[in-house]
């Protein structure tokens, strides 16, 4: 670790597990949302492209948040890649269990065709 860096060990620590965590999750749902929770979906590979673009995306936002990745080793970056991996497999292990449709998207790359209510007009 560098020493003019604004984080303590504990606290890279801290930041860095909770960001790989995040992004595991939410390439679950992304995965969910892209794929859909069908049986197919389960065995697609685009799934594990869409979780390896959250692993490399996340080096960027550790920088920006001001962990200094250039003094990442080895094992932290199998690290950060387990732990979005584990958490990614986790979610969505359970996303496609519960068969839960996420409403944004129906699986067809369309929108869900929700309708939006009829908005009453205020009272003059």
């Amino acid at each position: 670790m560098s020493d003019e860096s604004r984080f303590s060990d504990h606290t890279r620590g801290v930041v860095v597990t909770t960001v790989a965590c995040l992004a595991g999750i939410a390439a679950a749902f992304a995965s969910a949302v892209y794929l859909g929770v069908s049986a197919e979906a389960a065995v697609s590979t685009i799934a594990v492209v869409i979780l390896g673009l959250f692993v490399v995306a996340q080096f960027p936002l550790l920088n920006v948040i001001g962990i200094d990745i250039g003094d990442f080793g080895v094992k932290d970056n199998l690290y950060v890649t387990f732990m979005t991996f584990t958490l990614w497999f986790l979610t969505y292990t359970i996303l496609l269990s519960t068969r839960v449709e996420i409403p944004l998207w129906n699986g067809r790359r369309q929108y869900c065709g929700c309708r939006p209510r009829a908005v009453p007009a205020w009272p003059v």
